[in-house]
């Protein structure tokens, strides 16, 4: 793979819970030998696993702490501190505010608080948040989900990929997502709310996201338990005029090259 390119594999895209046979939402991103999990939700460990090694990352980036984006940073942590692996140094953990505290509470079963910076070099997100990491450029700007939460833009140079998070439409992931090679975004509502805040798109906001921003491609992730991958894929496409496809588990997809096919 060139070193201008990017791929993303999804190792989970399930919501709000695992099912049989998708992971919660979490995803590999590398590119130039640089390789990042984005997202830690529950079951995402194990699929990690299938690729790489735990300290074969060169980071972790998380959108908010909802546990289905989140949890399996607890696993990940005994893994990094009691088990096999071997870290050179705490991997870093990209999050948001609260993040190392929200795992040490967790964690933590005695008067001592668990080590949680042993296993992490914890980096706190906010509103353009901006790290290289290795090969790649990260950008993360919050989002509008009712709780500390962010999407982020992950480049080399000449490859882009913007991951929503879970957010309702918002103007900042607009912002991030402008003519990136590929938008990464949740499809969660079969419809919006009838009364209260939105928190999450529907097919048909993301499919005007990808729109608003130019994106070159759209990969609807993050569906459901309303909505099937057929329905989300074809109401997102009524509104968007380039490619649409589902974020399967276990698929990777090419980013930055002539093709809107997975490879």
């Amino acid at each position: 793979m060139s070193s201008d390119h990017l791929q993303l594999t999804v190792l989970g895209s399930a919501t709000p819970y695992a099912s049989v046979d998708n992971p919660c939402s979490g995803y590999l991103v590398s590119g130039g030998g640089t390789r990042i999990r984005v997202g830690a939700g529950s079951g995402t460990l194990a699929q990690l696993q299938r690729r790489l090694r735990l300290d074969e990352l060169d980071a972790i980036w998380i959108s908010h702490l909802h546990a289905d984006h989140s949890a399996d940073l607890l696993t990940a942590y005994y893994a990094a501190l009691h088990a096999d692996i071997q870290l050179a140094a705490p991997l870093p953990l990209y999050g948001p505010p609260g993040i190392a505290e929200r795992l040490a509470r967790f964690l933590t079963h005695t008067a001592t608080r668990s080590p949680v910076e042993s296993a992490f070099a914890v980096h706190e997100l906010h509103d353009g948040h901006r790290a290289r990491v290795g090969a790649l450029t990260l950008t993360s700007r919050e989002v509008a989900h009712g709780m500390p939460a962010f999407a982020v833009r992950i480049e080399t140079a000449g490859a882009s990929l913007v991951y929503s998070g879970d957010t309702a439409p918002c103007p900042g992931l607009v912002e991030l997502s402008q003519r990136c090679d590929a938008l990464l975004c949740e499809a969660e509502s079969a419809q919006p709310p009838a009364g209260g805040d939105q928190g999450h798109h529907t097919p048909e906001d993301t499919g005007d996201t990808a729109g608003a921003a130019g994106a070159l491609r759209l990969i609807v992730t993050h569906v459901g338990p309303f909505l099937t991958p057929e329905q989300a894929v074809a109401r997102a496409s009524a509104r968007f005029e380039g490619p649409v496809v589902y974020a399967a588990p276990g698929t990777t997809f090419p980013i930055g090259q002539d093709t809107s096919t997975p490879a």
